[in-house]
């Protein structure tokens, strides 16, 4: 069953991540997501939206599938993690995180990744929940984080593990946008991908490459010799 759907229209990407489970992350979740960020790429669309669907938009790592595999497949999953959540963060094209449902964990760096988050208020929460899962958290999803996160919020998103409403989420500025319903969301994402579409997609490019590619090649450097990790 495929995890992560893709399709185009009018210039507009769109990848959503569905497995009619919690949307764990494994090999086969990343090389589907790698091959939906390929099309983008090949087709040169204006703007990438990315969703999950109702009550959870991404749970985070299949923990199953970790805890079954061997030290040095951990650390190639590891890799294949940390490279396909920072080809996101270095994508040439605005992407939009949507999100009505539970982003943890690893799902949580897939939105932080995004350039711009809008969800549905709901019974659900956004958290990094590394740490109280005695897990540490790598350079490379410190990197994501302090570009997505107020520098003063940092502490208790990272190290306290801190589990967020979507109100609080707002409140504090760790998502741009709050919706209380389905059809307020879909307006504001349509609203948003307008704005994003007047944006001169060469200067858009070159300006995040600037920004970001270096700082992830730094991020990425520090795996190069991990045999297995705490993750």
């Amino acid at each position: 069953m495929e995890k992560v759907h893709f399709r185009i229209s009018q210039s507009v990407g769109r990848i959503s991540f569905d497995d009619a489970k919690a949307n764990a992350m494994n090999p086969t979740f990343f090389q589907e997501l790698h091959s939906a960020l390929d099309h983008m790429e090949k087709h040169r669309v204006e703007v990438l939206v990315l969703s999950g669907r109702d009550k959870i938009f991404c749970a985070g790592l299949d923990l199953k599938h970790l805890a079954a595999i061997e030290p040095q497949d951990n650390a190639r999953f590891t890799q294949m993690f940390a490279r396909t959540m920072l080809r996101l963060f270095t994508f040439p094209i605005p992407t939009i995180a949507v999100a009505s449902g539970h982003a943890i964990a690893g799902g949580c760096i897939l939105a932080m990744a995004c350039d711009y988050r809008i969800i549905q208020n709901g019974d659900y929460r956004i958290q990094m929940n590394e740490i109280r899962n005695n897990m540490s958290v790598p350079k490379w999803m410190s990197l994501i984080s302090e570009h997505a996160i107020p520098s003063h919020r940092m502490t208790e998103f990272i190290l306290h593990a801190r589990a967020y409403t979507p109100e609080e989420a707002f409140k504090l500025e760790l998502v741009h946008e709050l919706h209380e319903t389905r059809e307020a969301l879909d307006a504001a994402v349509n609203v948003k991908i307008d704005d994003l579409r007047e944006l001169d997609s060469k200067s858009y490019a070159i300006t995040k490459k600037w920004t970001r590619n270096s700082k992830s090649e730094k991020a990425l450097s520090h795996l190069k010799d991990v045999q297995a990790i705490n993750y």
